[in-house]
């Protein structure tokens, strides 16, 4: 399993997969969000040959959660080794209409009800995978005192996911609550989140964050925004424009900037003090 980051190699991958099986006749590797287009190109040579010759003992599992699955097909020996020894499986989430239908009958088998705004913004909170919303259904209809389910019930006992919490420490920061983003972080930090994680989260919202104050500026709407960013749902998409127009396009510029610089410190320097460098990254974020 990676817990690593960026700091995986083909090579490590190979290891895992020739290691012999210790207590199965059968290995399993799981390796999250490595993205294989963007290797060097002895990397990918060495991820090729791995892919060529895989024992028959092991299954080598690719798992894409939140870094997209990009094909590259300039990269010809890549893919073409991907099609001849890889499997491929996308699995689609459910719509937006889908999963607040399916949220509202979770509800009413536990003797609640919940209306069209409280699951959007349940959906924002704890994520679309259902399998982590059946959990936090129960903990919330079994907090809840009332019928009604309310945003309250939610924030009370559900575990929020990591978007929305980084849309939270980005959203203090823009608001001008700097103990609060600080708060947020350090939560994150003392769950043992990976900082190189904790700051492609944070990028990832800059980046639309500063699409959202374009938006504004070319007088463009939320539904601009659902599409640009594939959202389901315009619950996000208001909270981003509302977010938004309290920065101002060179703020967005500003700190997409210092977080891509702070991302490649982060992937090339040795012996880097993540934690710090993250913390006085968001420090920077609030001063500016």
């Amino acid at each position: 399993r990676d817990s690593s980051g960026p700091r995986l190699t083909a090579q490590e991958v190979a290891d895992a997969v020739e290691a012999m099986p210790m207590m199965a006749a059968n290995t399993l590797v799981i390796v999250t969000d490595w993205d294989i287009f963007k290797l060097e190109e002895a990397q990918r040579s060495q991820l090729i040959e791995l892919l060529e010759d895989i024992p028959e003992y092991c299954t080598l599992l690719f798992i894409y959660d939140t870094v997209a699955y990009k094909r590259d097909g300039k990269m010809k020996k890549l893919a073409a080794a991907i099609d001849k020894n890889v499997e491929v499986v996308e699995f689609q989430g459910q719509s937006r209409d889908a999963l607040v239908r399916w949220l509202q009958k979770r509800f009413r088998a536990l003797d609640h009800q919940i209306d069209l705004t409280t699951a959007d913004y349940m959906l924002f909170y704890c994520g679309t995978m259902m399998d982590n919303l059946i959990s936090e259904v129960s903990k919330v209809a079994a907090y809840a005192k009332a019928q009604q389910i309310t945003t309250a019930d939610i924030d009370a006992v559900a575990e929020p996911v990591l978007d929305a919490r980084i849309f939270d420490m980005t959203n203090h920061i823009s608001g001008g609550k700097y103990d609060r983003a600080a708060a947020v972080l350090g939560d994150l930090l003392r769950m043992q989140t990976e900082p190189i994680v904790i700051l492609g989260a944070i990028g990832k919202e800059l980046r639309r964050l500063y699409t959202a104050r374009m938006a504004i500026d070319a007088g463009k709407d939320r539904f601009w925004l659902m599409e640009l960013w594939q959202m389901r749902s315009d619950y996000p998409a208001k909270l981003l424009l509302q977010a938004a127009r309290n920065v101002d396009h060179e703020w967005c510029k500003r700190s997409l900037t210092a977080c891509q610089v702070l991302d490649r410190r982060m992937k090339s320097e040795k012996n880097i003090d993540r934690e710090g460098e993250l913390t006085k990254f968001v420090l920077e974020l609030a001063q500016k």
